[in-house]
């Protein structure tokens, strides 16, 4: 209806995309720095707060309420990202603007540079935000994101119930084109730029409704069912019973106990091999119809959540043998990379083997964050301020990487990755892309690039430039 909304959420998941979409900004009570709703928020520049642990949200009731008093649906707040502050009643704002200055300034840090900086870019909007803000090139496309567009999600669910392969390809199949147009768009806007696409990531169980919804559908069908007279309504109704305990039932299969060790990454590859196969056609049937019009691509492929460089060498087998079979029914070979993100502690201590096949690496530095300190990002808020208050850690390791322990096995992968292959292209994709103290970090280890979502880019760009004059002076 055009009208200016908040979305409030306990926490969010993929399933909230659309509602993240249209909101103007988004708050939740769980969540840190690197949590799903702040990842995305920063991703779409929007204001966003998370870990307001003092709110309860009330969903049945369409409200929620603090010590200050109670919201409910329509009221007035205002947020501020940068305090962390949820403000009662509506309060003036003016949208900033940038002049001549700033980019004098940005072409000078440019001049100054070493790194690149990427972008975190998901789709095409994306891109353009992305490009129009100085990034060079694109280090974390997301594909998951794109299946939660329009109609997808629910193809991408037939894909998840699927009882056999063969049901699954032809779920696939539909999907395929979509990804294609996707993935040629991105191409487009990046003209001339590598974009870094990072092949299906979540658990399954992400793109399926929630239990609880499920569970009030089917209480609802059955207290229609206890009043329905007709046998065709009574055949209808349980029909869409059964439908829902189907879903129902496989949710309850694909639960993890802690999913984000769980079957995600590349295992979700090695399991399901198809879904790896109909990527890689997605991402080189776009690229050879962009290079038939002009465009010039260099698209990566990224493997993620790597563990073993033998799982690493069987997805690259898949995604090979795709671009083989692609580049010869269209009768045209472009050059193209496909690496790995390396964010759990295993992949950077065994980077030496990895880099044998990959011929890049991305430290994604959210998660290994979290496998290399033992944190769940989304629920550090609760305990993590006590710390750095009390002075047991100087800084959020989120926000600010954490230069003795993840650092550490950053340069120990790049380091170990370069023994193999000098030539190995290196950057991070994680949020600390965008921290001026973490991009210090990466350029004395000898990164390429750093990539950050598209609204931080001028950070990095500023940031970058100043790594490079901390280094002349203190040579």
């Amino acid at each position: 209806r055009g009208e200016a909304v908040i979305l409030v959420r306990q926490e969010t998941n993929p399933d909230d995309f659309h509602g993240m979409v249209a909101a103007n900004a988004i708050v939740t009570a769980r969540g840190g720095m690197t949590s799903h709703a702040a990842v995305v928020a920063r991703g779409m520049g929007k204001c966003c707060v998370v870990g307001a642990a003092e709110m309860v949200v009330d969903y049945g009731k369409q409200m929620f309420s603090t010590p200050n008093g109670v919201v409910t649906r329509g009221d007035w707040i205002s947020i501020d990202g940068n305090s962390g502050n949820v403000l009662l009643g509506k309060v003036k704002t003016i949208a900033p603007a940038l002049d001549d200055n700033y980019h004098t300034l940005m072409s000078w840090a440019d001049e100054r540079r070493q790194m690149r900086v990427r972008a975190n870019a998901d789709n095409a909007a994306d891109a353009r935000n992305a490009r129009d803000r100085g990034a060079e090139g694109i280090g974390l496309c997301r594909t998951e994101h794109m299946f939660f567009e329009g109609e997808r999600i629910e193809v991408m669910r037939e894909m998840i119930m699927a009882p056999n392969p063969l049901a699954r390809t032809e779920a696939l199949a539909r999907l395929e084109p979509l990804q294609t147009e996707d993935f040629l768009a991105i191409f487009r806007v990046m003209n001339g730029f590598p974009v870094t696409i990072r092949l299906l990531d979540p658990p399954l169980h992400e793109f399926l409704p929630r239990q609880e919804d499920i569970l009030h559908e089917i209480t609802n069908l059955k207290l229609q069912l206890r009043d329905a007279t007709s046998l065709e309504t009574i055949n209808a109704l349980m029909d869409d019973i059964n439908e829902k305990n189907a879903i129902m039932a496989q949710i309850e299969r694909l639960a993890e106990a802690n999913p984000m060790l769980g079957h995600r990454g590349c295992r979700l590859g090695v399991v399901y091999p198809e879904i790896t196969r109909m990527q890689a056609r997605a991402i080189f049937n776009a690229a050879v119809q962009a290079s038939e019009e002009g465009i010039t691509v260099q698209p990566e492929v990224m493997i993620p959540l790597v563990a073993f460089d033998t799982e690493f060498r069987h997805q690259v087998a898949l995604v090979r043998e795709e671009a083989e079979r692609i580049f010869t029914v269209h009768d045209r070979r472009l050059d193209y990379m496909v690496g790995t993100m390396i964010e759990l502690p295993r992949a950077a201590l065994t980077a030496d083997k990895i880099a044998s096949t990959a011929e890049f690496f991305s430290f994604g530095t959210n998660d290994l964050t979290q496998t290399t300190l033992g944190l769940s990002r989304d629920d550090t808020a609760r305990f993590l301020s006590g710390y750095v208050a009390n002075g047991l850690i100087g800084e959020d390791p989120f926000q600010h990487l954490d230069q003795e322990g993840v650092g550490q096995l950053v340069r120990m992968g790049t380091e170990r990755g370069r023994q193999t292959r000098p030539d190995l292209k290196v950057g991070i994709c994680g949020e600390h892309g965008g921290d001026p103290e973490s991009i210090q970090f990466c350029h004395e280890t000898g990164l390429n690039y750093v990539s950050c979502s598209a609204f931080r880019v001028p950070v990095a760009r500023l940031a970058a430039a100043q790594a490079s004059l901390n280094q002349t002076t203190a040579d």
